[in-house]
């Protein structure tokens, strides 16, 4: 069973509709993208913190779900503070950081379904000219939703199993399991999509 990101809650965050989320969403990616000073930035990262504590998720949940970006941001940190200086590589990072936790409040606090409706609907006016599938794209981005999470877990389920067969450090033990599992899961979802004519 695949588990969704959405919490249940009656918040504010919670009443507000997925298309006002989602707008607001790419408004603050954008203005992201425009600051430039970390003092400013850390502040956009501590608002961040504080919607994703408004949807009343548990922090052990959401250290789940950031655990794995921490090696992301440190190469990232690492990378642009040798070609750009520490000050551009704390930029960056804490932007990084501000724009996951933003996108996790909403995903945590907005239905998959509401989300899929609203890129759906939005999609519907460039039907007409040929160029997209609304429901098709619609199927792809549920089930991009669905499966990160899952692969997630695959990977932490394979990963215990070879580390309590003396197995932890080898990465082929670890990644060709895991594209097995996902390959006869996708294989699965293929099947279901193909018995309901979709």
């Amino acid at each position: 069973m695949m588990e969704p990101l959405y919490v249940a809650g009656a918040t504010p965050l919670h009443r507000l509709p997925a298309w006002v989320k989602l707008l607001a969403l790419m408004a603050a990616g954008a203005g992201l993208f425009m600051l430039r000073d970390p003092a400013w930035l850390a502040l956009a990262c501590a608002i961040a913190a504080g919607f994703v504590w408004s949807t009343g998720v548990a922090a052990a949940a959401v250290w789940r779900q950031v655990r794995g970006l921490l090696w992301v941001l440190l190469a990232m940190a690492l990378f642009t503070g040798w070609f750009l200086g520490p000050v551009e590589a704390l930029a960056v990072v804490l932007r990084v950081a501000a724009m996951v936790g933003l996108a996790l409040a909403v995903t945590l606090a907005t239905r998959t379904s509401d989300l899929i409706g609203v890129c759906e609907s939005a999609l519907r006016p460039f039907e007409r000219t040929g160029l997209v599938d609304a429901e098709k794209v619609a199927l792809a981005l549920a089930l991009a939703l669905r499966f990160v999470p899952e692969i997630w877990r695959n990977f932490q389920e394979i990963r215990e199993a070879q580390a309590a067969r003396g197995l932890g450090a080898n990465p082929v033990a670890l990644i060709v399991p895991l594209i097995v599992l996902t390959l006869k899961r996708a294989q699965e979802v293929a099947e279901a999509i193909d018995a309901r004519s979709f």
